[in-house]
């Protein structure tokens, strides 16, 4: 019984710190269009991604409040470093442009000496946005389109902007794609609350594959524009798929056949919980495939290091006999983390 309440302690502890959501990362989007020696540098961000603080920020950027848009054009001016062959370009002063429903967009215009022939893009907005926070960057240069994902391991891309040629694309995706499972603390505890049932390696196959066939087929869906769901109704739907999970495994229901079913529904909704990393940038069709595959990867990479955590410690609380302490302690903390996500965002 110690056993149980000390796995649901911890467990709750993991999920408090990350209580925001999706964990701790968040995500900006960065449009940047070259222009001869003119480079329009727009930033795109969803106060609902952020903590508390941050999010009631933007929501006055997007209010209209003077102070909190110089605050966030001054982010993109300080904190956004663009060097043209060699020679930083100047930064002017920027504006807040109208966005989408639930987001903020500020730009600003970039000069520079001549016209751009190499480029160098710095990210550094994570200084004031937060240290888990990455930026994925859609960049149009002479006739190319390059796309990356900035963050504080990886926030430089270079670009050579040629006169003519095929589109290129840069990488990225998949260490998104891994970023979105390890920060997306939704997603890793309800691939957690499926492994909890236990089961043979058959058993466990089925369910990882069915829940990697589902978010697959709907994050293509949605990427490509063909199905869309409003994350009011994906993100409550998510934090409830872990709690339902927990239920079962705390009802018994956790030996039967069915749950690879279970895994399957309930992916196809994590899908467009993925898509919304990757719809924003409004990739271009030729991009497409190599963006969805790189990100699919990445996702996989993710769960299988999940896999690799969850899948030893029940075996060793097998061997220890506390197996069901373990379950028990587990299952409780998802259930309260699930309620308190599908409250947050219900009311978000």
């Amino acid at each position: 019984m110690r056993a149980a309440w000390l796995v649901t302690i911890v467990l709750l502890l993991a999920g408090a710190s990350s209580a925001a959501g999706h964990g701790g990362g968040t995500t900006g989007y960065a449009s940047v269009v070259v222009s001869r020696n003119a480079i329009r540098y727009r930033l795109t961000l969803a106060p609902t991604g952020f903590p508390d603080e941050m999010a009631r920020r933007l929501q006055r950027v997007a209010a209209g409040d003077t102070d909190a848009g110089a605050w966030l054009l001054g982010v993109i001016r300080e904190r956004v470093v663009l060097v043209a062959d060699g020679t930083r370009c100047e930064a002017g002063p920027g504006n807040i442009v109208p966005a989408h429903a639930e987001g903020v967009s500020a730009l600003v215009d970039f000069a520079c000496a001549s016209p751009v022939q190499r480029l160098t893009v710095e990210d550094h907005t994570f200084e004031a946005l937060g240290p888990d926070h990455h930026t994925l960057v859609k960049l149009e240069a002479g006739g190319e389109v390059h796309h990356a994902a900035l963050e504080r391991a990886a926030a430089r891309l270079d670009v050579t902007v040629a006169a003519a040629g095929e589109p290129r694309h840069g990488g990225g995706f998949v260490r998104l794609g891994v970023q979105h499972i390890l920060t997306g603390v939704d997603h890793m505890l309800f691939l957690a609350a499926l492994l909890l049932a236990g089961g043979g390696a058959l058993a466990l196959l089925k369910t990882v594959t069915a829940f990697t066939a589902a978010h697959s087929v709907t994050l293509a869906l949605a990427v490509l524009g063909h199905v869309t769901l409003p994350d009011r109704v994906v993100e409550p739907v998510i934090a409830a798929s872990i709690g339902w999970v927990a239920v079962e495994n705390l009802a018994g229901w956790r030996s039967l056949s069915h749950r690879w079913l279970v895994s399957l529904a309930f992916g196809l909704v994590h899908g467009f919980g993925f898509a919304g990393a990757l719809s924003p940038l409004a990739l271009p069709r030729a991009a497409l495939a190599a963006a969805l595959l790189g990100f699919n990867v990445g996702v996989e990479l993710g769960q299988v290091l999940v896999i690799a955590l969850v899948v030893p410690l029940l075996v060793w609380s097998r061997r220890r006999g506390w197996e069901q302490a373990v379950i028990r302690g587990g299952s409780i903390a998802l259930i309260v983390l699930s309620l308190v996500w599908f409250v947050e965002r219900l009311l978000a």
